[in-house]
Formats: C-alpha cells, sequence, structure tokens
C-alpha cells in the first residue's frame, strides 16, 4: 500500500496538545499499560507516525470494550474519543473511559452534540479517537464503515491517523465473558489527508481509503 506523507497546515501543526490530567495518566500508567503489557504482552508499532501537535482524529478498528482504554492511552498524547452511550453504564469500565476522556455519541443516531464536541476539541489541538464501523465487529476488522470521522476532518482540516487493534476481538469480543490472555498489537498507520470537502462522495473515499489502510495492517 502506499504510503502517504503529511504536509499539515502550519497554522493547525502549532496547536500545542493539552496535557495529560493527573487522573489520566494514573490510569494510563497504573492500570492500562500494566494489562496491556503485562496480561496480554502488548507492542506497539508505527508511533513516528503520530504527530506530537496539532488536531488529529485517530480511527479505528473495533472488536473489543477493551479498545477504548487502548486507544487512549497507546499514542504518547492525550486522546479523547467517541465511545457508544451504552458503555457508560458498565461497571468500572465507564468510569475508567470517562476518566481517559471519552465522551458518548449515541449508535445509530445521528449525534450532532458529539460531532460539535469533538470539533471543537480539534480546534483547540486535541487528538479525537473514532472507531470506524461504530460498534464492534466480531472479526475485529472495518467491515462497514461510517463516515464520522471523515466528516470531522473535513470540518476541522485535521489529519485522520489509521490505527489497526490486532486480537482484540479474541481476547474480549462480542459474544465472550472472559478473558483469553492472546497477544494484543498496535499498528498505527501514516496521516491520511482530511477530505478536500463535505460532499458525500469525498467523505466516502476517505471513509474506503481508511478502512483499506487499517485491514492492510491487520492483515501484517
Amino acid at each position: 500500500m502506499e504510503n502517504i506523507t503529511p504536509t499539515i497546515d502550519r497554522d493547525l501543526s502549532k496547536l500545542i496538545p493539552p496535557r495529560a490530567s493527573v487522573v489520566y495518566q494514573l490510569v494510563s500508567y497504573c492500570l492500562v499499560f500494566p494489562i496491556f503489557r503485562i496480561l496480554f504482552r502488548g507492542d506497539t508499532s508505527g508511533t513516528e507516525n503520530v504527530p506530537l501537535n496539532g488536531p488529529v482524529v485517530v480511527v479505528a478498528n473495533h472488536g473489543s470494550h477493551l479498545d477504548p482504554p487502548l486507544l487512549g492511552h497507546a499514542l504518547g498524547r492525550p486522546v479523547a474519543f467517541m465511545a457508544k452511550a451504552e458503555l457508560f453504564g458498565i461497571p468500572v469500565l465507564g468510569r475508567i473511559i470517562t476518566m481517559c476522556g471519552a465522551y458518548p455519541v449515541k449508535r445509530g443516531a445521528s449525534d450532532r452534540g458529539a460531532i460539535r464536541n469533538a470539533t471543537s476539541l480539534l480546534n483547540k489541538g486535541w487528538a479525537v479517537g473514532v472507531f470506524l464501523d461504530g460498534k464492534r465487529q466480531a472479526n475485529g476488522r472495518v467491515n462497514q464503515p461510517l463516515s464520522g470521522a471523515a466528516l470531522l476532518a473535513a470540518r476541522s482540516g485535521a489529519y485522520l491517523l489509521p490505527v489497526a487493534i490486532v486480537n482484540s476481538h479474541r481476547a474480549l469480543g462480542r459474544s465472550s465473558f472472559f478473558l483469553r490472555l492472546v497477544p494484543i498489537s498496535l499498528r498505527i498507520g501514516v496521516p491520511i489527508s482530511p477530505p478536500v470537502s463535505r460532499r458525500k462522495i469525498d467523505l466516502e473515499q476517505t471513509t474506503n481509503q481508511l478502512q483499506q489502510s487499517i485491514n492492510f495492517m491487520l492483515d501484517q
């Protein structure tokens, strides 16, 4: 697959991302990282592709409830991410993802409030995470991508950063009730330019590009 070398707009690249809160750091270093690194023998590749400054839409596949905290703490900078509203009602997990900067989006609905919130964060230099399918997939791949991530990029001018979360669907999938301690990897791809407009055809083209990039990394 051809790499795309980003040339981030100067004004956007000058936006300094927010410092991680004390709670965010505690959750990251005392809970998420030990679980990821020790229990799941986790590893992350492609960290050199993460823009250190400026807004970025982090886009990933979704196979497990484990994905939000992993995605929120693997990039070396704070990530606020959309998570389906139902997750916030799950004991412990809901509290953790809230402390990690997640905000709810209603599945199957056009949640304009979530889009406005995410756009506002991007305009302040945040990294915002989005699961491309919007819900967990049994095979852990991107199967039916939605255009929300592309729309956020088009609204804000932010680059899109594809991330493949490998094996989380095997560790705790949709039909699983118990953890399986299989290795989990995060593979970070090269940033993709935002759509040239908010037209449906342009959003779909960028969304398809994200799908191909993530699934390509999953197959490596």
